[in-house]
């Protein structure tokens, strides 16, 4: 007896699939795509490393039976565990680019890319980029992705989990940065030696009561990269407490901490944050400069 399965044989079927699959299916989109269709072409395109635009051509196309196998039991783990489709491809992508990604780092989504793809302006303004710092990188892409725009620039990617940092490793090898980029073990500012032109983070941000409520998806990321504390700020007071130490003179400290921007501007009244927007979604940056720090340890 032949199941409705069987009748599956396109690229087109495949995506048609896909999609009743997910729209029937209590999915959280939050880790690269906000809607059924986009989950289903990067899960189906993607799966067979096809393009995700300019792909027509092979919509009609026919499956091996190793390729329709793999691309059902990845629907049924996307709907059945609500594993995040970037673990399933083992891929994410992040300013335009492809990034290695499974379950020992966060799914790239911050809105620094945003910033770094206009080139941090206008904020940098004509503050020369000559190394740079990546803090709390895991996969490091917000590094990498740094090293791709400020092409003269050493990069360091740091993290204390060495986990994360085999990733960020991996993807240093995918983007032929070595001879630039590096990685660093370190909590915090722990291992951080030198001063910086630009330090940039995703630290972990998320409060207690957020991290409970959150979807099943984000069960699947690690929580050494989430978690913060009851309000979300543990590492946030860490970075702002030492940055100053590691900036240079005119150097730029931005830093993302999502839903506990409130807190944050809250626990620090004397500090100038300049609160960054975005055309593309996301809020909860902040960037700060060096003098200002400065000036602010300085009154005590």
């Amino acid at each position: 007896m032949t199941s409705p399965i069987d009748d599956l044989q396109t690229v087109r079927d495949y995506l048609r699939y896909a999609s009743t699959q997910f729209a029937a299916s209590p999915l959280f989109f939050g880790h690269g795509t906000d809607n059924v269709w986009d989950e289903a072409v990067h899960l189906v395109m993607r799966s067979l490393n096809l393009p995700l635009e300019n792909n027509t051509l092979f919509l009609d196309a026919r499956l091996t039976r190793d390729e329709r196998a793999m691309i059902l039991d990845r629907i049924e783990r996307r709907v059945n565990e609500r594993v995040p489709l970037a673990y399933l491809l083992g891929e994410a992508w992040f300013m335009g680019m492809p990034f290695h990604v499974d379950e020992r780092v966060l799914v790239p989504r911050s809105p620094i890319g945003e910033l770094l793809e206009n080139g941090l302006q206008p904020w940098l303004g004509d503050i020369e980029v000559n190394r740079l710092l990546d803090l709390c990188t895991g996969s490091g892409c917000i590094g990498i992705g740094a090293a791709m725009v400020f092409e003269d620039a050493k990069v360091d990617l740091s993290d204390i989990s060495e986990d994360a940092l085999a990733v960020a490793e991996s993807n240093i090898d995918l983007h032929d940065v070595r001879n630039r980029v590096r990685t660093v073990r370190s909590d915090v500012f722990e291992n951080i030696t030198g001063r910086y032109d630009v330090i940039l983070s995703n630290p972990p941000y998320v409060d207690a009561e957020d991290l409970a409520d959150m979807p099943d998806e984000y069960q699947h990321e690690p929580e050494l990269g989430l978690a913060a504390g009851t309000d979300g700020l543990d590492i946030a007071h860490r970075i702002l407490a030492k940055a100053a130490d590691h900036l240079t003179e005119e150097g730029l400290l931005i830093v993302e901490v999502g839903n506990s921007w409130v807190a944050l501007d809250q626990a620090y009244p004397d500090l100038p944050f300049t609160w960054l927007e975005f055309e593309n979604g996301g809020d909860g940056v902040f960037l700060l400069r060096a003098e200002d720090l400065r000036a602010w340890q300085a009154r005590g």
